[in-house]
This record gives C-alpha cells, sequence and structure tokens, in this order.
C-alpha cells in the first residue's frame, strides 16, 4: 500500500504548524490538490533556508499534487517584517531582475509537464493594478488590528518602531492566496516556520472573503543542537548559486553537520527513505569518527543542489585536500574553488614552507610554523615535510601556481604562488 504524502512528512518531520491535519488529509486524498509557497526576492539568490521548502513542494508533487512557484515580485517589494529592523528599499529594476534568477533557480526543483505540472505566478501581475481605495475596501476590511498588532515580530517592533509599509505586509501576502483561491482553485499554502503568522492570515481572509476553507501548513525551523537558527556561516548566508557559494563550500558545510543533527537533516533535505537513514543513523552511532552519515549528507544534498558532477567533484576535492585522495586528479578549477574558500593567499615563488604556513593562517607566528614542521605536523600537497627552508616553486605546485598546506590531520589552507 502506497503511503499518504502527509504520513511521510510527519515521519520526516516536516510538519511545524498546520490549520487542521485531519481536514488537508480528506483534501489531498480526493485527488490532486494544487498548493503554493512563495519566494520573496530579497536577494539575488536562495539559500539553504529555501531549500526545505522547494523540496517540501516536490514531495507533495511527486504524491500528484499541483505546485504553484510564486514568485513575489510585488511582496519583495516591501520585504516582509524582520526582528532586527527596518528592511532597506531595494529599487523596482533590482527586485525585478532578483525575480527572474530566483524563478530560474527554483524551477529545476519541479516537474512543469505533465497533468499536475508546476506553473509559475508572480503577485506582482494581480498587484500592480490594484488602487488604493479597492485595496483597503476589499482586502484591509478583513483585518482587525488587535489582531496585526498582536503577531510576534510587530509586537517585538513596537518600540523600536514599524512602518506602515511593512506593518502592511501581512495584507499584500494574504492577498495572493486569495488571488490562487480564486484563480487556481489553490486549497493549501505551504512555507518556513516563521510564515505561520502570514500563513495562517491568508487562510483566515479565503474565509472571511469567499466563505470557502482553505489549508496552511509550515515546516519547524532547522536549527544546530544548541538551538540557534539553522543555515548561516560567519560569512554569511549559504547561497544555492554557485557562484556565491562554491559546489565545494555547499559541499563542506553539510560534512560539518553535527553528530546529533544529522539524521534529522537527512530526514529533512533528502528523499532517502526513512528505513534507509535510520539505518544509516545506527551506523553512525557505531563509527562517528567515520563521519559516513555527513558524507552522505553532503553528497545528497549537494547533488539535489548542483548536480551529480559538482557533487562527486566536490568529494573528490574534499578527501584529497585531507590527504584521503590524489590532489593531482583534481581539475585545476576544483581545486582553486577548493583552496580559495579554505582561505588560500598568494604569496611569491621561492616563498619558504615556514613563511607559507604563516600567510595562509595555519599558523600565528613563524616559530609556531617551524614547531609543526619540527613536530612532523607540516604537510605540502599531502607529504610531510621535514625541512622549514624548502622554498615553495611551480615544481612544487599543482598546475604550476597551487600549493595545498595541511597542519595536523584537519586544518587545511594552502597559497598561490605569483
Amino acid at each position: 500500500m502506497t503511503q499518504h504524502v502527509l504520513d511521510d512528512l510527519v515521519a520526516r518531520g516536516l510538519i511545524g504548524q498546520s490549520t487542521d491535519l485531519d481536514a488537508l488529509r480528506a483534501d489531498l486524498s480526493e485527488g490532486s490538490l494544487t498548493y503554493y509557497t512563495g519566494f520573496d526576492p530579497t536577494a539575488p539568490s536562495l539559500h539553504i533556508g529555501h531549500l526545505l521548502q522547494l523540496l517540501t513542494m516536490r514531495r507533495l508533487q511527486l504524491a500528484g499534487h499541483r505546485p504553484l512557484l510564486l514568485v513575489g515580485g510585488a511582496t519583495g517589494l516591501i520585504g516582509d517584517p524582520k526582528q532586527s529592523g527596518e528592511r532597506a528599499m531595494n529599487t523596482k529594476d533590482t527586485v525585478a531582475g532578483w525575480v527572474d534568477s530566483i524563478a530560474a533557480q527554483a524551477s529545476p526543483f519541479l516537474d512543469f509537464e505533465g497533468p499536475n505540472g508546476a506553473q509559475l505566478v508572480n503577485n506582482l501581475d494581480w498587484t500592480r493594478e490594484v488602487n488604493v481605495i479597492d485595496f483597503l475596501r476589499d482586502i484591509g476590511k478583513h483585518f482587525p488590528v488587535n489582531r496585526m498588532l498582536a503577531r510576534d515580530v510587530v509586537a517585538s517592533r513596537l518600540e523600536s518602531g514599524i512602518s506602515y509599509t511593512e506593518f502592511s505586509y501581512v495584507l499584500l501576502q494574504s492577498m495572493d492566496y486569495l488571488e490562487l483561491s480564486r484563480r487556481y482553485d489553490c486549497r493549501l499554502q505551504m512555507g518556513g516556520g516563521d510564515q505561520w503568522g502570514n500563513v495562517s492570515a491568508g487562510v483566515e481572509l479565503v474565509r472571511r472573503a469567499d466563505s470557502r476553507r482553505v489549508n496552511g501548513l509550515v515546516t519547524p525551523l532547522i536549527t544546530k543542537a544548541d538551538g540557534t537558527k539553522f543555515g548561516k556561516t560567519e560569512g554569511g548566508a549559504v547561497w544555492l548559486d554557485a557562484t556565491l557559494t562554491s559546489p565545494y563550500a555547499f559541499y563542506q558545510f553539510w560534512i560539518q553537520a553535527e553528530d546529533a543533527k544529522v539524521g534529522e537533516y537527512l530526514r529533512l533535505l533528502t528523499f532517502l527513505d526513512v528505513e534507509e537513514i535510520a539505518e544509516i543513523e545506527r551506523e553512525h552511532q557505531t563509527k562517528p569518527g567515520l563521519r559516513a552519515a555527513q558524507r552522505r549528507l553532503a553528497r545528497e544534498v549537494t547533488t539535489l543542489v548542483h548536480g551529480q558532477a559538482e557533487a562527486e567533484g566536490a568529494e573528490l576535492a574534499s578527501s584529497a585536500l585531507f590527504g584521503r585522495g590524489e590532489l593531482r586528479e583534481l581539475p585545476e578549477s576544483t581545486l582553486a574553488a577548493a583552496l580559495t574558500e579554505a582561505g588560500a593567499r598568494e604569496v611569491p615563488k621561492g616563498t619558504t614552507i615556514v613563511d607559507a604556513l604563516v600567510a595562509s593562517g595555519l599558523v600565528d607566528s613563524k616559530s609556531a610554523g617551524r614547531r609543526a614542521v619540527s613536530e612532523g605536523g607540516a604537510y605540502v600537497n599531502n607529504e610531510r615535510v621535514e625541512d622549514p627552508e624548502l622554498a615553495l616553486d611551480a615544481d612544487t605546485a599543482l598546475y604550476g601556481r597551487w600549493v595545498v598546506l595541511r597542519k595536523g590531520k584537519r586544518s587545511v589552507s594552502g597559497v598561490q604562488l605569483v
């Protein structure tokens, strides 16, 4: 017997909050149901916080339901209120460009052919012609101000200040659900856990305006073991765009997943069966040092986002840089991307290994560099170095200019000879 898609979502931990799961189950069981998730163009690329939504959309489509991929050409001009303060307004041309790039980036995750083929929609199409009088009469009248003030993000901003523009964002997003309900018989909106206020407001607007019951569901926010928000690094977001976060850096992000969370990430972000994931978890608990679960996670998610060839290249680079593979088998482009992500710096030809270790950031002083060499903990292209005066030249380097440096087992960087 085929598993109901809702049971699969429950088993994977994909349901954070919902309006009425029994009602949603009944609607999903009736036949193909149209649903949507919205993505606001507030940056040139989606990041891994959006990836969960795209994969959840795909799960429902594989179960026979029809996705609407909404890119917020209108809502992106306003921006969902943030806890930290007012958003900077981007120009209309900038937002329009981001609409196109995000639509192109999100589309490969869905199938646009067949009876339940996805459809791309832009809320600017129905928002640009709405005049302010009609908006206030037809939409605004359904929103009690006291309930809007009680929303967490609004309440937290009342003292520091929130503009009427951001305060009104929920009306615009809710209008999306009303329009999609009328145009496409859409009966489910999905989103991230931080969107529950907007999702539930849209459900309520459809009920008030059209006396129609529709569904809302949000996934939980993905967090680290300490409860902090998942998906950020010291440098900012981990982007799905390969020009902003290279496939190697993307792969490395997943390799570093915490032992306590790797099973959860496998359930949320891959299409592996939950039974197979449970077996991976059992093996990982037996031999956590092998990090087999993290390697499987990194391979699966990188393949989903960047394709099999890039995933294999990132996996090969990761293995080679840490001494488990042959560096000379790496294409120069892969090697260069990996070393750049690892913090490689330019140094003149003839630089000594000690000076290169300092320049790469692997040690903080020449004395520390000499100590690393004397203790047998310094490596050039995965070969242990014994001479602290070793000069790096084109013969030493890979492709005549790249040198992989390692201190101990885990600290890797490099230099580019110029």
